[in-house]
């Protein structure tokens, strides 16, 4: 990444970024519950995926907006 951005610029990219991380969250967690019955290990895989966006999403959350609760 060469080209310079101001800062209304990664902020913007900050918050696509949290959008991303929150919907990949969603998306996984129900996936999850979807194999918990038919593939366990599937399951467990998706579950840890969505713990890792949701950690992402809670780093992204802090950095847009400081001290607010977390979504």
């Amino acid at each position: 990444m060469t080209e310079v951005v101001d800062a209304d610029e990664v902020l913007r990219r900050l918050r696509r970024g949290r959008d991303r991380a929150a919907e990949e969250e969603r998306r996984w967690r129900e996936r999850a519950l979807n194999l918990t019955a038919t593939d366990p290990d599937g399951a467990r895989e998706a579950s840890i995926r969505a713990e890792a966006y949701g950690a992402a999403l809670l780093v992204l959350h802090e950095v847009v907006d400081p001290g607010s609760a977390p979504p």
